[in-house]
Formats: structure tokens, C-alpha cells, sequence
């Protein structure tokens, strides 16, 4: 009864192997839908696993120049790599916010993920709050970072230019409803030689 339990799961075991060792080389980039692909797909995208390319190790004094990569729909959008308690990463395409030498991530919970509290509404959300060592790529190259959550309200405001990151609409009854509630965390630089 044992023999044929361990051919199996060396049958099945081995490609697996295989398989994750070569995406580990290869890496697998999240999926880049259009907007409307994303629309229709209820604001989401195939998530990816480990992201490749040359790691940065300088110090990054300014990070206005990310700014044209703020396209999300884009090919050449921002990507994050975040760590999975199971040790397999977790890669999504992210919006970044520049301030000179200050570099912010945001991301808002819409529709379905409204049901969930923070930080259960995406995968990725989660991953962060449990380790916040991340990977972000930017065009083409890899920056190892740490990221922290703006907890305070006011500060997520003055980020989103004075609007509040609880988005409420009114339905036909006067009944007020949340339609969007937006996050942000603060991006630092790890793993360089001067700071």
C-alpha cells in the first residue's frame, strides 16, 4: 500500500519540482488585462509569481521619474512582489505614488472586496501586513523595499490631494454607502549601500 502512495507522489512531486524551479529562473509576471478586461473581470488580474530583472542597490534620492511608468493597464506597469506564507511569492500590478524623495503605494478596495475587512480584501494586502518586505519592478529593474501602512486618515487625504479615502455615494432612498475605501503605504529602500 506504501510503495505505490510514494510513486505517486514522486509522479506528481517531480514535475512540480521542475516546474516551480524553472518559473523561480524564468519568473512570472502578473497579468497585464486592458481596463476594460480588468472591468469585466471585477477588478481583478491574474496575479504572478516571482518578478526577474537587475537588482538596484544605489540609493534612490528622488522618485518623481516613476511617474511615467503610472499606467497600470501598460506593459510597462509598476509590479509587486510580495511573500506568501507558504514561500511561493505573490506578484501583482500596483499604482505608486511619487513625492520627490518619498515613494508611497496605494490601492482601494471597490465592489466585493467592500465585504471583507482590512487586510482580507486582497491577496496581496495580507501578504504585507504579515511580512513587508517586498519587490517592486520598475522599468525593468528590481528594488528590494520595506513597506509600511499609513494608518492615519488626514494623511491618506493630503496624499489623494485633499479627498477623503472613504468614498461614499447616495443611493435614491438618501441612504449613504461606501463605494470606495482606499490604502496607502509608505515605500522604503532596503538592501542599499548608503541610505
Amino acid at each position: 500500500m506504501m510503495k505505490p502512495l510514494k510513486i505517486g507522489a514522486l509522479v506528481i512531486g517531480i514535475p512540480i519540482v521542475g516546474i516551480l524551479l524553472t518559473l523561480r529562473v524564468t519568473g512570472l509576471a502578473p497579468g497585464h488585462p486592458s481596463a476594460e478586461e480588468y472591468a469585466n473581470a471585477g477588478r481583478s488580474a491574474r496575479p504572478g509569481l516571482w518578478l526577474t530583472g537587475p537588482v538596484v542597490r544605489e540609493a534612490v534620492t528622488n522618485w518623481d521619474w516613476v511617474n511615467q511608468f503610472s499606467d497600470p493597464f501598460g506593459e510597462n506597469a509598476t509590479e509587486l512582489e510580495t511573500r506568501t506564507w507558504y514561500g511561493i511569492p505573490h506578484s501583482v500590478t500596483v499604482l505608486l505614488v511619487p513625492r520627490g524623495d518619498k515613494l508611497y503605494l496605494m490601492s482601494s478596495a471597490q465592489t466585493f472586496r467592500l465585504d471583507k475587512d482590512f487586510p482580507y480584501g486582497k491577496a496581496w494586502w495580507k501578504n504585507v501586513e504579515r511580512d513587508p518586505r517586498v519587490r517592486l519592478k520598475i522599468d525593468e529593474k528590481i528594488y528590494e523595499m520595506t513597506v509600511v501602512l499609513i494608518q492615519d486618515r488626514a494623511e491618506v487625504a493630503r496624499l489623494r490631494e485633499g479627498r477623503d479615502p472613504i468614498v461614499k455615494e447616495t443611493d435614491a432612498d438618501g441612504n449613504e454607502y461606501v463605494t470606495e475605501e482606499w490604502h496607502y503605504w509608505q515605500v522604503f529602500q532596503r538592501n542599499v549601500a548608503e541610505y
